[in-house]
Protein backbone atom coordinates (compact mmCIF):
# COMPACT_ATOMS: atom_id res chain seq x y z
CA UNK A 1 0.00 0.00 0.00
CA UNK A 2 2.80 2.41 0.80
CA UNK A 3 4.04 2.13 -2.79
CA UNK A 4 0.63 3.20 -4.11
CA UNK A 5 0.37 6.07 -1.64
CA UNK A 6 3.88 7.22 -2.59
CA UNK A 7 3.07 6.97 -6.31
CA UNK A 8 -0.03 9.12 -5.97
CA UNK A 9 1.78 12.51 -5.78
CA UNK A 10 3.77 11.60 -8.90
CA UNK A 11 0.63 10.73 -10.81
CA UNK A 12 -1.09 13.87 -9.55
CA UNK A 13 1.81 16.06 -10.72
CA UNK A 14 1.70 14.34 -14.12
CA UNK A 15 -2.03 15.07 -14.29
CA UNK A 16 -1.39 18.74 -13.43
CA UNK A 17 1.32 19.01 -16.07
CA UNK A 18 -0.97 17.44 -18.65
CA UNK A 19 -3.81 19.81 -17.73
CA UNK A 20 -1.46 22.76 -18.22
CA UNK A 21 -0.25 21.42 -21.58
CA UNK A 22 -3.84 20.83 -22.75
CA UNK A 23 -4.70 24.40 -21.82
CA UNK A 24 -1.66 25.73 -23.72
CA UNK A 25 -2.46 23.57 -26.76
CA UNK A 26 -6.04 24.86 -26.83
CA UNK A 27 -4.76 28.42 -26.66
CA UNK A 28 -2.27 27.76 -29.48
CA UNK A 29 -5.00 26.23 -31.65
CA UNK A 30 -7.22 29.24 -31.03
CA UNK A 31 -4.40 31.60 -32.10
CA UNK A 32 -3.73 29.55 -35.23
CA UNK A 33 -7.42 29.51 -36.14
CA UNK A 34 -7.57 33.28 -35.75
CA UNK A 35 -4.43 33.67 -37.88
CA UNK A 36 -5.92 31.38 -40.53
CA UNK A 37 -9.17 33.35 -40.57
CA UNK A 38 -7.25 36.63 -40.88
CA UNK A 39 -5.19 35.29 -43.79
CA UNK A 40 -8.30 33.98 -45.54
CA UNK A 41 -10.07 37.31 -44.93
CA UNK A 42 -7.12 39.20 -46.42
CA UNK A 43 -7.48 37.13 -49.61
CA UNK A 44 -11.17 37.89 -50.00
CA UNK A 45 -10.40 41.16 -51.80
CA UNK A 46 -8.36 39.18 -54.34
CA UNK A 47 -10.97 36.42 -54.71
CA UNK A 48 -11.72 37.19 -58.34
CA UNK A 49 -8.02 36.89 -59.20
CA UNK A 50 -7.67 33.44 -57.61
CA UNK A 51 -9.77 31.99 -60.43
CA UNK A 52 -6.78 32.60 -62.74
CA UNK A 53 -4.28 31.03 -60.36
CA UNK A 54 -2.86 27.63 -61.26
CA UNK A 55 -3.16 25.65 -58.01
CA UNK A 56 -0.85 22.93 -59.30
CA UNK A 57 2.13 25.32 -59.04
CA UNK A 58 2.55 24.73 -55.31
CA UNK A 59 2.62 21.38 -53.58
CA UNK A 60 3.69 20.25 -50.12
CA UNK A 61 6.73 18.09 -50.74
CA UNK A 62 7.56 16.97 -47.22
CA UNK A 63 6.60 17.64 -43.62
CA UNK A 64 9.51 17.17 -41.24
CA UNK A 65 8.69 16.38 -37.67
CA UNK A 66 10.27 15.20 -34.48
CA UNK A 67 8.96 13.59 -31.31
CA UNK A 68 8.96 15.37 -27.98
CA UNK A 69 7.96 13.91 -24.64
CA UNK A 70 5.62 16.05 -22.59
CA UNK A 71 4.84 14.62 -19.15
CA UNK A 72 5.72 11.15 -20.44
CA UNK A 73 3.55 11.44 -23.58
CA UNK A 74 5.19 11.23 -27.00
CA UNK A 75 3.98 14.19 -29.07
CA UNK A 76 4.85 14.87 -32.73
CA UNK A 77 6.35 18.33 -33.27
CA UNK A 78 6.41 20.18 -36.58
CA UNK A 79 9.97 21.06 -37.56
CA UNK A 80 9.70 22.17 -41.17
CA UNK A 81 7.47 22.04 -44.22
CA UNK A 82 9.09 21.70 -47.62
CA UNK A 83 7.21 22.98 -50.64
CA UNK A 84 7.70 22.16 -54.28
CA UNK A 85 7.07 25.01 -56.71
CA UNK A 86 6.60 24.12 -60.34
CA UNK A 87 8.43 26.48 -62.66
CA UNK A 88 6.24 29.08 -64.34
CA UNK A 89 6.91 31.95 -66.66
CA UNK A 90 6.97 35.33 -64.96
CA UNK A 91 6.34 36.95 -68.35
CA UNK A 92 3.32 34.85 -69.37
CA UNK A 93 1.72 34.75 -65.91
CA UNK A 94 0.07 37.61 -64.07
CA UNK A 95 2.46 39.68 -61.96
CA UNK A 96 0.76 38.70 -58.72
CA UNK A 97 1.47 34.94 -59.14
CA UNK A 98 4.73 35.21 -57.16
CA UNK A 99 2.91 36.95 -54.30
CA UNK A 100 0.09 34.44 -54.64
CA UNK A 101 2.54 31.59 -54.12
CA UNK A 102 3.89 33.29 -51.00
CA UNK A 103 0.37 33.79 -49.63
CA UNK A 104 -0.55 30.21 -50.46
CA UNK A 105 2.57 28.95 -48.63
CA UNK A 106 1.60 31.00 -45.58
CA UNK A 107 -1.92 29.57 -45.65
CA UNK A 108 -0.62 26.02 -45.99
CA UNK A 109 1.90 26.56 -43.18
CA UNK A 110 -0.75 27.81 -40.76
CA UNK A 111 -3.12 25.00 -41.76
CA UNK A 112 -0.47 22.33 -41.24
CA UNK A 113 0.57 23.82 -37.89
CA UNK A 114 -3.07 23.84 -36.81
CA UNK A 115 -3.40 20.15 -37.70
CA UNK A 116 -0.27 19.32 -35.68
CA UNK A 117 -1.60 21.22 -32.68
CA UNK A 118 -4.99 19.50 -33.02
CA UNK A 119 -3.27 16.11 -33.02
CA UNK A 120 -1.11 17.17 -30.06
CA UNK A 121 -4.24 18.29 -28.18
CA UNK A 122 -5.98 14.98 -28.84
CA UNK A 123 -2.98 13.00 -27.57
CA UNK A 124 -2.60 15.20 -24.48
CA UNK A 125 -6.32 15.07 -23.65
CA UNK A 126 -6.31 11.28 -23.96
CA UNK A 127 -3.26 10.99 -21.68
CA UNK A 128 -4.77 13.46 -19.19
CA UNK A 129 -8.02 11.50 -19.13
CA UNK A 130 -6.17 8.22 -18.48
CA UNK A 131 -4.04 9.84 -15.76
CA UNK A 132 -7.12 11.32 -14.08
CA UNK A 133 -8.69 7.86 -14.12
CA UNK A 134 -5.57 6.45 -12.42
CA UNK A 135 -5.64 9.16 -9.76
CA UNK A 136 -9.31 8.47 -9.08
CA UNK A 137 -8.67 4.73 -8.99
CA UNK A 138 -5.92 5.16 -6.41
CA UNK A 139 -7.74 7.76 -4.31
CA UNK A 140 -11.22 6.30 -4.35
CA UNK A 141 -10.77 2.55 -4.78
CA UNK A 142 -7.35 1.05 -4.18
CA UNK A 143 -6.02 3.08 -1.25
CA UNK A 144 -9.31 2.89 0.74
CA UNK A 145 -9.53 -0.82 -0.12
CA UNK A 146 -6.01 -1.45 1.15
CA UNK A 147 -6.65 0.60 4.27
CA UNK A 148 -9.79 -1.41 4.94
CA UNK A 149 -7.91 -4.69 4.39
CA UNK A 150 -5.11 -3.58 6.74
CA UNK A 151 -7.69 -2.60 9.37
CA UNK A 152 -9.35 -6.04 9.08
CA UNK A 153 -6.00 -7.84 9.30
CA UNK A 154 -5.03 -5.84 12.39
CA UNK A 155 -8.37 -6.64 14.03
CA UNK A 156 -8.00 -10.33 13.19
CA UNK A 157 -4.46 -10.38 14.62
CA UNK A 158 -5.65 -8.62 17.80
CA UNK A 159 -8.47 -11.14 18.14
CA UNK A 160 -6.00 -14.01 17.66
CA UNK A 161 -3.71 -12.49 20.28
CA UNK A 162 -6.61 -12.07 22.72
CA UNK A 163 -7.73 -15.66 22.14
CA UNK A 164 -4.18 -16.88 22.69
CA UNK A 165 -3.91 -14.93 25.94
CA UNK A 166 -7.30 -16.21 27.08
CA UNK A 167 -6.40 -19.83 26.37
CA UNK A 168 -3.08 -19.35 28.20
CA UNK A 169 -4.97 -17.98 31.22
CA UNK A 170 -7.43 -20.88 31.11
CA UNK A 171 -4.59 -23.38 30.87
CA UNK A 172 -2.78 -21.69 33.75
CA UNK A 173 -5.93 -21.73 35.89
CA UNK A 174 -6.48 -25.45 35.14
CA UNK A 175 -2.89 -26.24 36.10
CA UNK A 176 -3.25 -24.25 39.32
CA UNK A 177 -6.51 -26.08 40.18
CA UNK A 178 -4.92 -29.44 39.43
CA UNK A 179 -1.97 -28.57 41.63
CA UNK A 180 -4.31 -27.46 44.42
CA UNK A 181 -6.33 -30.66 44.05
CA UNK A 182 -3.18 -32.77 44.25
CA UNK A 183 -2.17 -31.10 47.45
Amino acid sequence: MKVRVRALPTIKSKESALRLEVKKAKSDIQKLEEALEQKIASYDKMLSLWGEFDTSLLRVKDVKMSIKKIAGVRIPMLDDVEYEIKPFSLFNSPAWFADGLTHLKELAQVGIEREFYSHKLALLEHARKKTTQKVNLFEKVQIPGYQDAIRKIKKFMEDEENLSKSSQKITKLKKERMMEAEQ
